[in-house]
């Protein structure tokens, strides 16, 4: 029997595709539109969300359903001894709560990892734990390391409309129609555990413009020590839009020339609530 697995949910923007190629496990995410049960990257695609968003259905999250948690858990558990399960955020979903209430029947077969991560940090994440399984680390090690780095994160995110924030009660419609009308594009941060204004701008090319020198600030701050060390991984992001996103990650190579840089497609989880045509940067402590 193998000794740890690594499970993880769809917001990290892994694929099941990938995470078969990865040695993984990744729990899809529920959605509901228009009161019908989809599951990410099984019943429901990127495209097929984005089309039914733009279309103004009607779309719920929901988290995973305690059965679906459990079923995942042991079948894992009948070919490894522990897993290590990295959901998203505690901070911007109960998912994670859920779990750890659902890991004390398990008896310490099971370590959840709350380190407030979500997306493209939340993929760095699992690759980390695959890293710490690889130097011989136990499951409770690596659960411990991750938590101690969870802080260790950011991410800017500028949307494209403000009809979704409009929707979700961020803020008013007056304020919404107002900034349709004057373009302002606003610029969210993902530090920690919640979701939260930033800045705003006039245009998106000026929103991106605040969102590099913000990376470049916590560069030159936040994270020198592991900027200096090696020890940062930078991604982007983007919400059904490639051709932009494409656009969007050379200027973050031309900014930041020499990082590698993965781009994802945004959590959808964070996408229904922001719309469609986001961009997004962020960054992470690594294991190296």
């Amino acid at each position: 029997m193998k000794r740890i697995a690594v499970v993880t949910d769809s917001n990290s923007g892994i694929t099941q595709k990938e995470a078969e190629q990865m040695g993984i496990f990744v729990l899809p995410m529920p959605f509901f539109i228009n009161d019908e049960l989809y599951l990410e990257g099984i019943t429901l695609t990127q495209e097929e969300f984005y089309e039914r968003l733009k279309g103004d259905a009607n779309i719920n999250t929901s988290q995973p359903s305690p059965t679906s948690v459990r079923e995942l858990w042991d079948r894992v558990l009948t070919e490894y001894e522990t897993l290590v399960h990295i959901p998203m955020s505690s901070g911007l979903s109960a998912s994670c709560e859920s779990a750890q209430a659902l890991a004390r029947d398990y008896e310490g077969k099971v370590y959840v990892v709350d380190n407030q991560r979500i997306s493209i940090t939340q993929r760095q994440s699992v690759k980390d734990a695959l890293l710490l399984i690889e130097r011989g680390k136990s499951a409770a090690e690596i659960k411990e390391t991750l938590e101690k780095m969870k802080l260790e994160a950011s991410i800017y995110i500028t949307l494209e409309t403000l009809k979704y924030l409009k929707k979700g009660g961020r803020i008013t419609p007056a304020a919404a129609a107002l900034g349709t009308i004057l373009n302002l594009k606003p610029v969210l941060q993902i530090q920690g555990e919640k979701l939260d204004a930033f800045s705003k701008a006039r245009g998106k090319q000026r929103a991106k413009r605040i969102m590099l020198d913000a990376m470049h600030k916590d560069f030159e701050t936040r994270f020198a020590k592991e900027v200096a060390n090696g020890e940062i991984a930078l991604a982007a992001a983007y919400g059904g839009n490639e051709e932009e996103a494409q656009e969007w990650l050379a200027e973050i190579k031309e900014s930041f020339p020499g990082m590698d840089i993965h781009m994802d497609p945004l959590s959808l989880s964070v996408a229904c609530h922001i719309g469609y045509g986001p961009i997004a940067i962020g960054c992470a402590r690594k294991i190296v």
